[in-house]
């Protein structure tokens, strides 16, 4: 289906190991480490969030919109429609989800490289709360067995979103902050228990 996104996360304890599992698997790298600045847009009522759907602004290489469908879990991996296309201005595209009347629910940051395997897209997330690796490829059984060959463990893979976490986390932790970013978590250790999650990297 076009526009169709399937993907899985995985909380890393050691992102290194796995980017060396990348290079020698044959993975290639096709953006190095950027920081990504993203919004979250919303009613005013939070209609979108309550019904899990996601409408995004993000600055990296490129400006880039995206609407996600709520989606649902087939064979154990998250799909749900996406439609993301390029822009060439992100203050002019924040003024007109605003002028639609959006608005920004949550600002959230993270570091990102992008990897090719086979037809696979593979990428390592560095959030303000941990490491993550995210799986996405056009079939489940293709994703899971990249994660077997990345020694990820598949039982422990992860179908919510970072902003899902990050309220979690907010709950857990007591914190009154809305923005996900670096800053924010400046000198706070997050344990990976007060996300509800567990490492999936695989060190023996």
């Amino acid at each position: 289906m076009v526009d169709q996104e399937k993907e899985v996360k995985f909380y890393l304890s050691h992102p290194d190991q796995l980017l060396d599992r990348l290079k020698l698997s044959g993975a290639e790298l096709i953006q190095p480490r950027t920081l990504e600045c993203n919004l979250r847009f919303d009613t005013p009522d939070g209609a979108l969030t309550r019904a899990g759907r996601v409408l995004r602004l993000r600055q990296d290489t490129d400006v880039r919109l995206t609407y996600k469908d709520s989606g649902e879990i087939i064979d154990g991996v998250l799909t749900r429609r996406e439609i993301e296309f390029v822009a060439d201005d992100f203050a002019a595209a924040k003024r007109f989800f605003e002028a639609l009347g959006y608005q920004v629910h949550t600002a959230y940051e993270k570091y990102r490289q992008i990897f090719n395997l086979g037809n696979l897209h593979i990428t390592i997330d560095e959030m303000p709360y941990g490491s993550f690796a995210e799986i996405e490829g056009a079939h489940a059984a293709q994703i899971q067995a990249a994660a077997d060959l990345l020694r990820l463990d598949w039982s422990k893979r992860i179908n919510e979103s970072y902003l899902s976490l990050f309220e979690r986390l907010k709950e857990n932790q007591g914190f009154t902050f809305n923005n996900l970013s670096f800053e924010n978590f400046q000198g706070i250790r997050i344990d990976p228990q007060a996300l509800g999650i567990s490492p999936a990297d695989l060190t023996s």
